[in-house]
């Protein structure tokens, strides 16, 4: 299955579970922002759930509850990332950023909101029957959200911003495991999370991935549409920051993400032809136009 027929499969589901989880909350603003902030995107992460959870016998039906969850955290770093305090982003998927169409308060709370119902979601038995699992699954998304993961690498990008001297290829490279890459790992490990199978060869997929995936939207970030992207471009060149088109030049980029692929479709080796999904995720993100 190519990852356009993945989204086509998985994508409406996994947004009406978080739609449902959104609707249990009390009439509010910050009910209606997050309802904003969740509609859609490439769901990436929560195909990435899905398909390795498919790898260990997980039906969809139970896996959803946990690709949800990641969309809702993701869904959080986006909506705190476009304030003006972060990035100091308008536009998102096409649309206005939560700030913009609210108020900062009202974004700040609606990240909380969504990063809490990520936890929520995860705790329902639905999620997994098995208590350890359910409790496995928080704990890593915890660590990958927190000062160890994303929060890290937010902050990393904070500084470097700041700093006299760009960062160099080791630094960018630990920042966006942090930032970009720590939620995509949570997410192609949770298949086998949710089966409490070794998530090791997963983990190794997902981590080279996610760098990958960075490196793709450094490249989109020089030479893609606004118009696809669905949010403002050229912002890292702007800034004067390092990033791995600055570092490597633009086909130097290009070929290490392209290895990055193959590291990553190697990973898979172990589930045989049951991945071709994962590795279809795997040459999609290089080729991508948002």
């Amino acid at each position: 299955m190519s990852f356009a027929k993945a989204l086509d499969t998985w994508g409406h589901p996994i947004e009406a579970r978080l739609l449902e989880a959104i609707a249990t909350q009390p009439a509010s603003d910050i009910r209606d922002a997050m309802a904003h902030a969740v509609v859609g995107g490439k769901r990436l992460r929560g195909i990435l759930v899905i398909e390795g959870a498919a790898l260990h016998g997980i039906p969809a039906g139970q896996a959803v509850h946990a690709a949800a969850a990641i969309e809702a955290m993701h869904a959080c770093s986006l909506v705190h990332d476009d304030l003006p305090a972060m990035d100091d982003d308008d536009m998102r998927r096409g649309r206005p950023t939560v700030h913009v169409k609210w108020d900062e308060a009202t974004a700040v709370l609606t990240g909380d909101a969504l990063q809490t119902l990520a936890f929520e979601i995860l705790s329902c038995p639905a999620c997994a029957p098995e208590p350890e699992r359910r409790m496995d699954l928080v704990a890593a998304l915890a660590k990958a959200a927190g000062a160890a993961g994303m929060v890290l690498g937010q902050a990393l990008d904070l500084a470097a911003e700041r700093a006299e001297t760009p960062l160099t290829l080791e630094q960018i490279t630990r920042l966006q495991a942090g930032k970009t890459g720590a939620l995509i790992g949570w997410a192609g490990t949770a298949g086998a999370r949710l089966a409490g199978a070794d998530p090791a060869p997963l983990a190794h997929f997902s981590g080279a991935l996610g760098l990958a995936f960075q490196i793709a939207d450094d490249i989109l970030d020089v030479e893609g549409d606004p118009a696809k992207a669905g949010k403002r471009l050229r912002k890292d060149a702007t800034a004067g920051k390092a990033t791995f088109v600055s570092l490597l030049g633009l086909e130097g980029a290009r070929q290490r993400a392209a290895e990055l692929v193959a590291e990553a479709e190697a990973a898979l080796a172990p589930y045989g032809a049951q991945a071709e999904t994962l590795r279809g995720i795997a040459r999609f993100v290089i080729s991508r136009e948002n």
